[in-house]
């Protein structure tokens, strides 16, 4: 009963992670209100812009992950871990920075506030639950957590050489033509604190709760 449940929220993540995807690609090939911008770029440009956000990048890595564990509640491996454990804390990420620092600025209505909130409240809430939930647990380790960090180390590293080349971010604390460079530094050497500090949690309650191993290896 239990590998049953697990399937199912699993399936239920992977569907409204991927809808909120979709919904939100299609807004911008539309011209939606999505990238907020007073003079959007040509097609081309809009989807590099919509893939370099994290919010989006991050519910890539869920739904990845979620597909897997719809089929296999137990999955695990050296690439899978990666892939979960950075998609876990990303996902966590967007939604604490989308509450507090972005969500002030928007002003959306809609399909466009649809996909704001799924991509940055539901899927987050699906996935952060499934895992306290379903896991599975134990899978972390300390070099899924070292290759896992690359990921918004990459990210943000790519971000600030764009940027300067192109003039765009994609979050004005990112920004530094906007918020200064000090600002800027400040706000990397916060965000990064607090992935560490998440990656920490992660890794202490994946050895600390119940492994799920045998609630989803079987009947």
């Amino acid at each position: 009963m239990a590998l049953s449940y697990a399937r199912t929220w699993h399936a239920v993540t992977a569907v409204v992670a991927i809808a909120a995807l979709v919904l939100q690609l299609v807004l911008v090939l539309q011209g939606g209100r999505v990238l907020d911008e007073v003079d959007p770029p040509g097609t081309g440009m809009r989807l590099y812009r919509l893939l370099a956000y994290f919010t989006i990048e991050s519910n890539l890595l869920v739904a990845i992950a979620a597909v897997t564990l719809a089929r296999d509640p137990a999955r695990d491996g050296p690439t899978w871990r990666v892939l979960r454990l950075a998609g876990l804390v990303a996902i966590t990420v967007t939604a604490v920075v989308h509450f507090f620092l972005l969500r002030p600025l928007l002003d959306l209505d809609g399909l466009d506030w649809l996909s704001d909130k799924m991509l940055h409240m539901v899927v987050p809430a699906l996935a952060i639950v499934g895992w306290l939930l379903f896991g599975p647990r134990p899978r972390i380790t300390l070099r899924s957590v070292a290759l896992a960090l690359l990921f918004p180390l990459l990210w943000t590293a790519w971000t600030m050489v764009f940027g300067a080349v192109d003039g765009w971010y994609p979050y004005p604390f990112l920004d530094p033509d906007e918020e200064g460079w000090g600002a800027v530094v400040v706000a990397i050497a916060g965000i990064t604190a607090f992935f560490l500090v998440l990656f920490g949690a992660y890794a202490y309650a994946d050895r600390r709760l119940p492994s799920t191993h045998e609630r989803t290896s079987g009947n």
